[in-house]
């Protein structure tokens, strides 16, 4: 089960997806408000409460952008837990994820697809199976798409994530769970090759 833990959430917060099954893991952490409540909570409900505390078995962290990882060190206190990113140098990265490499999330095998452009060391996560994809902030509902006016923002690159989100996707892609605003369940597709389009255009 996939639930959006900053659901409702006013603050500013990328989204904060809980993933539960054999290896339940959070995806991204946010910013700005009590997630280890909102996990506590989801967990409660899906482990009960003896196995609650200690129901979070890992972090993925689509980039490190402070509204994606400032509740990282809450989440580490309350959990536990240790975090996969693409660079290691980052405080908030403990193993690296390369391109290509494949992680469990849930119940399910996901692929990292390294996707920079609006941060260097942006994934994305794409089960091909369920045809799910953690976005981040790559590309996101109705053709948007990340900025590229921060540090390490670069046009030409995000175009070359968008393409290669893309072409790696394909027909597979399912349901597109993105870093802010809402997923995109019905032709996800549709809404990455808009993506393209867009950031063409700039």
């Amino acid at each position: 089960m996939i639930q959006n833990l900053a659901s409702g959430v006013q603050a500013f917060t990328s989204n904060v997806f809980l993933v539960t099954g054999e290896t339940t893991a959070l995806v991204d952490t946010g910013a700005n408000f009590d997630v280890v409540a909102r996990v506590e909570s989801a967990l409660e409900s899906h482990l009960g409460d003896a196995e609650a505390a200690t129901g979070l078995d890992r972090v993925y962290l689509t980039h490190t952008h402070p509204d994606h990882v400032e509740n990282l060190p809450a989440i580490r206190d309350a959990f536990g837990v240790e975090t996969w990113g693409h660079d290691t140098d980052s405080e908030y990265v403990d193993h690296a994820v390369a391109d290509g490499e494949t992680v469990q999330i849930g119940d399910d095998t996901y692929e990292a697809l390294h996707t920079p452009g609006h941060k260097p060391d942006h994934l994305c996560l794409f089960s091909r199976s369920t045809g799910v994809c953690f976005a981040g902030d790559l590309v996101f509902a109705n053709g948007g798409f990340g900025r590229t006016d921060l540090p390490g923002g670069d046009r030409a690159t995000i175009i070359e994530s968008i393409d290669y989100l893309r072409d790696t996707v394909g027909e597979d892609l399912s349901v597109l769970h993105v870093g802010h605003g809402p997923s995109v369940t019905e032709r996800p597709a549709d809404d990455v090759e808009i993506a393209a389009r867009a950031a063409r255009m700039g």
